[in-house]
């Protein structure tokens, strides 16, 4: 036995529902609402702070006069980290190096490295995970 025939839906929208035809779109799979910034950015929202950088020191790492940086407080800096440290009283962006004389601090414009032979002297404020510039 055959179902009931459908009509043709009534110009004014009644009738019974349109079916769906074509391919559906791939990208339907991956979208969740709008895009969350703080999610693929930051791992701790608490410890996490945005700071703007003043000087070209680090430019050959891409980190330019007015970029903003994402700094995390909660990271232990590791040999090669770009940190953001107390020197002489002011918070600066150097790339972290350590050894077996003690730490230094460099710039990546080929300028003499900061050497601190006691770890005592070294104020680690944060560690850049990120850095934003306007393209």
């Amino acid at each position: 036995m055959d179902p009931a025939p459908r009509s043709a839906p009534e110009p004014d929208g009644g009738g019974p529902p349109a079916e769906a035809s074509g391919f559906p779109s791939p990208a339907r799979d991956y979208f969740n609402g709008g895009i969350d910034l703080n999610r693929h950015l930051i791992r701790d929202r608490t410890c996490t702070f945005i700071m703007r950088v003043a000087g070209n020191a680090m430019a050959a790492a891409g980190i330019a006069d007015g970029d903003e940086l994402i700094v995390d407080r909660s990271l232990v800096p590791r040999d090669g980290s770009v940190v953001v440290a107390v020197l002489d009283g002011e918070l600066v962006v150097r790339r972290l190096r350590l050894g077996g004389r003690g730490a230094a601090l460099e710039t990546d414009d080929g300028a003499n490295p900061t050497e601190l032979t006691e770890l005592a002297d070294l104020t680690v404020w944060g560690v850049a995970t990120r850095c934003l510039h306007r393209v």
